[in-house]
């Protein structure tokens, strides 16, 4: 009889356990205007020198992390965000070229994320804009049937420093990141 009742209680906490939550489950804000984005190597930049169409184009930060344009020493873009670069711009073809310019930096292509571990395609992806860490595994192919999603490492690039941060997989990916999904044992 103990024995039975002892069973029928575990069946219960089994099917109460299975049951889906609905509704919001999480919520956690996106990246905000304060969350400014960093120019690093890799990234593609749209550079529009108003009125000088020979000066406008599409540029690459490259890996010393500048932007090398025609009549320009290479100008330095790592670490500044796109309004900073515009002004150091503006500053260099003031001093060398024009008079009072005008410029506008559009990122067209964001630099690529890595994604390793227990996915199914492991690699180098193009960046989305809003990506989370799940959205990056399905880009990649899925979890593994033995991926752990409440353990995933994202090895990040902050100015001079390189932080690694635990998170599960609804945490954010920015550009540059490092996704590391750990492999469950059970």
């Amino acid at each position: 009889m103990k024995l039975r009742s002892l069973f029928v209680l575990i069946m219960a906490g089994v099917l109460f356990a299975s049951c889906a939550p609905r509704g919001v489950i999480a919520e956690r804000p996106m990246p905000t205007e304060g969350d400014t984005y960093l120019l690093d190597t890799g990234d593609k930049l749209r550079i529009t020198v108003f009125g000088q169409a020979d000066l406008s184009g599409e540029y690459a930060v490259d890996g010393t992390g500048a932007i090398a344009m025609p009549l320009l020493p290479p100008i330095y873009a790592r670490g500044l965000t796109a309004d900073e670069f515009s002004a150091a711009l503006e500053a260099e073809l003031g001093e060398k070229l024009l008079r009072n310019p005008n410029v506008s930096i559009q990122v067209t292509q964001f630099r690529p994320f890595f994604i390793l571990g227990e996915v199914k395609n492991a690699g180098q992806y193009p960046y989305v804009n809003g990506m989370t860490v799940q959205s990056a595994a399905a880009i990649a192919g899925g979890f593994t049937y033995r991926a752990n999603v409440d353990r995933v490492t994202i090895t990040r690039s902050k100015g001079d420093r390189i932080v690694e941060l635990g998170v599960d997989s609804t945490a954010v990916v920015m550009p540059g990141d490092t996704i590391l999904v750990r492999e469950r044992y059970f």
